[in-house]
């Protein structure tokens, strides 16, 4: 987050403390307890303890036992739903993602930038195939990752210099390294309407994925749909050949349903 947020005398440093706690928990997490929380938001315990515990007093956090860690809670699951339900391509993309899962024997991702990493909001998976076993929640670097490339390669120029920022270094994405990353993904886009990562480049040598930008009204940058699936299951020659067209051209028809043009992302290149 730019210093100049930080100190603006409008940002609520209270309530931003309190979504960092928010954003701490990860799908695998058994729960967490306040120094678990303070290692990773890097807020001092005792601020912890009093965020966590008014967290819970609204129903944002669980702690069902007096020594029991802390879930998240139900009013959290509300507040997604609601968020969800409100954004119209979430529920519209569904049905298209689902048949792309299938017919391409992926698993189908919308991700999100969250800060420093791409979140996976939602997973498609394809009927009777097995599949990667990422879920929602989950979080993937920017830079190995070819929805992060993708996001890379379609935010504006501000919004670029300040998720590079935001990486602060993960994996080693420097504002050089960014910039070319970023050339390629705008190349991709151009050429081909999607994009792939160089396997050199993976975080994770045992996902292969391809992915497509795509910019809704609704929002102020876009997200990142995505199928992948493992390297013998989903090639190179595949990902060029078959889904990846598959892919750009699911998203294409998720424009038409909302009314609006090709991506402004691929435009603007």
């Amino acid at each position: 987050m730019p210093d100049q947020i930080k100190t603006d005398r409008r940002f609520a440093t209270t309530l931003g403390r309190g979504l960092s706690v928010l954003r701490a928990f990860r799908p695998s997490d058994d729960g967490l307890g306040n120094a678990e929380i303070s290692a990773r938001t890097g807020l001092p315990k005792s601020t912890v303890s009093r965020l966590t515990f008014t967290l819970q007093s609204l129903g944002y956090l669980n702690h069902a036992r007096r020594h029991d860690k802390y879930r998240p809670g139900p009013a959290l699951l509300a507040l997604g739903n609601m968020a969800s339900a409100s954004i119209s391509f979430v529920e519209l993309s569904a049905p298209l993602m689902q048949r792309l899962a299938d017919e391409t024997r992926t698993l189908s991702l919308l991700l999100v930038r969250d800060h420093s990493k791409m979140l996976i909001v939602k997973t498609w998976r394809p009927r009777n195939v097995a599949s990667l076993w990422l879920e929602v929640g989950h979080r993937l670097p920017f830079y190995g990752s070819s929805s992060g490339h993708a996001l890379l390669g379609s935010l504006s120029a501000e919004g670029f210099d300040q998720t590079v920022e935001d990486a602060d270094g993960d994996r080693g994405l420097t504002a050089e390294r960014g910039q070319k990353v970023r050339r390629d993904a705008q190349n991709q886009l151009v050429t081909q309407g999607f994009v792939v990562s160089d396997p050199e480049d993976y975080f994770s040598p045992n996902i292969h994925a391809v992915a497509v930008p795509f910019h809704s009204r609704d929002l102020c940058e876009p997200v990142i749909f995505t199928c992948g699936a493992m390297p013998d299951g989903l090639s190179l020659k595949r990902m060029h050949a078959d889904v990846g067209p598959k892919l750009c051209a699911t998203v294409q028809e998720l424009e038409r349903l909302m009314g609006q043009g090709p991506s402004s992302a691929v435009r603007e290149l």
